[in-house]
């Protein structure tokens, strides 16, 4: 018997060992996947990333000490001359009344109040994790584990007032480790886009050096992913292959708006820290879009797909302003501004890009009230014929903007028109649902022409029974009941809606060029619709459909709601010297960088 108690002893004393191995090798995972994590109770408590390295499958990557495989033998260099006097952006804004500015002040008010409820959701449950699932109060950690919701969040706190929150959030930003990660593949692209760009705008706007230092870092490691034989970035990029010196290359098939998309922080990077490197690395992807602008399947604009390892951008057949092609279209005049002016490029591509898109990619929908609204479709070429789809993607609602704002700073006042008009078919798309929010993705009727468009009820109905499956009535009338489709609607293909900042966007940036207090009336539509159908006990949730009254949750909240939704929802109310357009230029998550000026 003391036999058998004995190795009954050791039994038990290995099976704890292996079973303590075991739970060293995984330090992430819980017993129970779903289960929410316990908050600190002070910044003390959380547990530093550095504590964790010993337990960790590889140890952290020196991403600044790590060796280029393939170094640049001649970097170019910033612009040094003297910035030019670019044209004014905003509205000559007079003395507000007092009425409206109580109205204005209230409504700001409100939107604060809700970012801070979701904020102290975040930093009580989901502190040092991505994101917060705003239903269960669990976490998700898809993009990096690098706290992206707080560095999203930061400007915001710093614009909404909420210095205390900001000051307090830095020490943990600098324990951020950015030399490991638990993922796979990294996206290069929300990797700048959310913490290289909401680092250099909480510096902007602070002037605390420890963001920037932080930014730098975040620099040295996504630069690492432009080291390739031809300098183009691996956009869903192997991390830790890279940090462990292994052979990477360019990808054959890369989305436009990954690779296009890294021009203003990267520059913004350089500017700020006297080193040319980053500026060198998206300027040569700039150069290659610039070499073949004009020798694409549809000239002035590029494909949603190009070959980043052959260096061919003109393969692929499909184009758009909108979904995977977006911020590089984006980027070209905000560049323009960025740069004051001094390199005529991005001026030269945003004008033949744009005037590409006014002729093949924006059309008029056809509307019950016959409003002269404009949209932005997505594009196919087969031989010599160009094929409109008249699609709505809340993700392109930002190209009111984009048009409005490359007008102004080109002095291109057709294309400000273009913007009010895009904006509108937002604002509308809003208001004709019945949760009083637009879908993800739909398809409206396309008008023969853009200049004059009426209401055609048999027009309408035959585009609904062209666009229903096989299951669907013939009868169109019982398709648009079992469809739910609003007037003018001829299908909706993702009737989500994902918190997506694009409308809001353009109508912020409609309201302060133009002054008309119309785009802050039907801001607020849209902010009371989205309160009203996406709030929680503790932040915003995404919606399933948007067809419904009350829309389905779903258990999301990106970090872009604090980062983008609620900050152009609080600009749209702020006194417009809060974040000027004519001193500032947003990247396309929100973060605003310093416009250099020009001698008065």
């Amino acid at each position: 018997m003391a036999l058998i108690q004995r190795y009954g002893l050791y039994t038990i004393l290995a099976a704890v060992f292996v079973y303590m191995l075991y739970s060293l090798s995984f330090p992430y995972e819980t017993d129970d996947p779903n289960a929410k994590p316990s908050p600190p109770a002070n910044d003390a408590e959380a547990q530093r990333p550095g504590q964790q390295q010993s337990q960790q499958p590889y140890k952290s990557i020196d991403w600044a000490r790590k060796p280029i495989q393939h170094p640049v033998k001649s970097l170019a260099q910033l612009p040094t001359g003297t910035p030019a006097k670019l044209p004014k952006i905003q509205f000559d804004f007079k003395e507000e009344d007092p009425t409206a500015k109580k109205i204005r002040e209230t409504r700001k008010e409100e939107v604060r109040k809700q970012f801070l409820k979701c904020w102290t959701s975040y930093r009580q449950m989901a502190w040092m994790h991505d994101e917060l699932r705003p239903i269960s109060g669990e976490v998700s950690d898809h993009f990096g584990g690098w706290a992206a919701t707080l560095i999203d969040a930061l400007d915001t706190l710093w614009i909404m007032g909420f210095k205390e929150e900001f000051e307090s959030a830095i020490k943990d930003v600098e324990r951020i480790d950015f030399g490991y990660t638990a993922l796979e593949k990294v996206n290069v692209f929300e990797t700048n886009i959310r913490h290289l760009g909401g680092l250099l705008a909480a510096y902007e706007l602070s002037g605390e050096k420890r963001l920037l230092n932080k930014a730098k870092e975040v620099g040295e490691m996504l630069y690492h992913a432009f080291d390739t034989p031809n300098h183009m970035p691996v956009t869903r990029w192997d991390f830790r292959a890279a940090g462990e010196g292994k052979k990477q290359i360019a990808d054959n098939q890369v989305l436009l708006a990954e690779i296009g998309s890294m021009t203003l922080e990267f520059t913004r990077l350089s500017q700020l820290t006297g080193d040319p490197k980053w500026y060198d690395a998206v300027t040569r992807v700039t150069k290659e879009l610039e070499k073949q602008q004009d020798n694409t399947k549809l000239p002035g604009m590029w494909p949603i797909v190009v070959n980043a390892r052959k260096l061919d951008f003109t393969e692929d057949n499909g184009f758009t302003l909108s979904s995977m092609a977006d911020s590089t279209y984006e980027y070209l005049g905000k560049m323009h501004a960025l740069l004051g002016g001094q390199d005529s490029v991005y001026k030269k591509m945003y004008e033949k890009a744009m005037s590409t898109a006014v002729k093949h990619a924006i059309y008029r929908p056809m509307i019950p009230d016959d409003s002269d609204m404009l949209s932005s479709g997505s594009v196919r070429v087969e031989g010599a014929t160009v094929f409109l789809d008249p699609e709505l993607q809340h993700l392109g609602c930002y190209t009111g903007g984009m048009f409005a704002l490359g007008g102004k700073v080109l002095a291109n006042k057709e294309h400000v028109a273009i913007g009010r008009k895009l904006a509108h078919t937002c604002v509308w798309a809003y208001k004709s649902n019945p949760a009083g929010i637009m879908p993800e993705v739909s398809h409206l009727v396309k008008c023969a022409n853009i200049t004059e468009c009426h209401w055609d009820d048999k027009a309408w109905h035959a585009e609904i029974t062209a666009r229903a499956d096989l299951q669907r009535e013939a009868d169109p009338l019982k398709n648009i009941a079992g469809l739910r489709l609003p007037p003018g609607f001829s299908s909706i293909g993702d009737r989500r809606y994902i918190l997506r900042p694009e409308a809001i966007e353009s109508v912020f940036i409609l309201y302060r060029i133009t002054g008309e207090q119309s785009w802050q009336a039907a801001g607020w539509d849209m902010w009371t619709s989205i309160l009203r159908v996406t709030d929680t006990d503790i932040g915003n949730a995404a919606l399933l459909d948007i067809s419904a009254d009350t829309p389905p949750m779903t258990d999301s909240m990106e970090s872009f709601w604090m980062a983008e939704t609620l900050k152009y929802f609080f600009l749209l109310f702020s006194d417009p010297t809060s974040i000027s357009l004519d001193d500032y230029v947003f990247n396309t998550e929100a973060h605003p960088f310093k416009l250099p000026k020009a001698k008065q």
